[in-house]
Formats: structure tokens, sequence, C-alpha cells
């Protein structure tokens, strides 16, 4: 079971808290490893789940700035969509070793605040369609279940359309 005293669950309850939000952690035997995984584990749609995936912008001398999207889980990020609206010329995606040294956290367990350093989030403007969705709480094995709004308002997200769009269907 996941351990309620995990420093990265400690810390996103604490953001949460110091913005007036109370969470509801909820422990998952085994470790998620995907979002279809999460949404059989807490019974939703895997569009009510949040995946936070992390980009990097690269800069000068080798600085990179990181770029956290907030996605429904049944959405990816379109990275041309993603450079247009972060004003960014080139985005890629983060490594696990950039994304845990930019975030304080790990990818497989990446929450949508509350990371070690200031962090531009987007997050995907499908996620509004639900009543709730669902995050990871710091660690693979811990989720807890928000409105869109309220997480907007933790995260200091701006919402913008960084998901790719299906052409399936398009007339040419």
């Amino acid at each position: 079971m996941t351990d309620p005293l995990h420093p990265g669950i400690q810390n996103v309850v604490e953001v949460a808290s110091r913005k007036g939000v109370a969470l509801d952690i909820r422990s998952i035997p085994r470790a998620l490893r995907s979002a279809e995984e999460t949404a059989a584990a807490v019974h939703a749609e895997l569009g009510q789940i949040m995946k936070s995936l992390v980009f990097v912008a690269p800069r000068p001398g080798g600085r990179l700035v990181p770029i956290v999207c907030l996605v429904s889980g049944r959405n990816q990020v379109d990275l041309c969509l993603l450079a247009a609206v972060s004003g960014e010329v080139a985005v890629r995606d983060a490594t696990a070793s950039e994304a845990r040294d930019l975030t304080g956290y790990s990818m497989e367990g990446m929450p949508p605040f509350g990371h070690g350093r200031d962090v531009r989030i987007l997050m995907d403007e499908d996620l509004s369609q639900y009543q709730r969705v669902w995050a990871l709480a710091g660690t693979d094995r811990a989720v807890f279940r928000v409105a869109p709004g309220t997480l907007r308002m933790l995260s200091n997200a701006l919402v913008a359309p960084v998901a790719k769009t299906s052409w399936l269907g398009a007339v040419a």
C-alpha cells in the first residue's frame, strides 16, 4: 500500500492545503503504469484520467525550461501546438532524469502541482468537460479526484489547446 507519509504525497497534500483544498488521497495496491490502468483502478473513463507530462524547451548553454502538460488520458500532446501556445521555438519530451531533476518527481508519479521549482503548466482544454478528473499524487500508487477548475487553480495552469486532433474522416 501507499505510504501516506511519502514525501511526494505529503508535498502534494500540503500545497493543496495552503490553497484551501483538502485532497482525498486514494492508495492503489499496485503501481499504475498507464492511463488505462489508472482508469480501471478508479472505475473512471479514460478521458477522466489526467496525465502530467513533462516537456522541455532548450535554452542557450544547455539550460532546459520545463513545461508540464496536464492532459486527458485519451489525448496526446501535439508538440507543434505546445510550442505555439508556450511561445517556445522548440519543445521536446523530457527524459526521465530531466523530469526528476526539473520537477522533483519521477515520471511515474508526476503530480499536476507541487513541483520542486517554478514550472510552467498548461492544461488540456478537454479536461474541462468532466465534473471530476483523477491525478497522480506524487507516487505511482496514489491518486486523488478533483474538479478541473480546482485543478487549474491548484496548478496555476493555463488552459490551452495542446492535444493532437484526429483528422480521420476529414474531407480533403
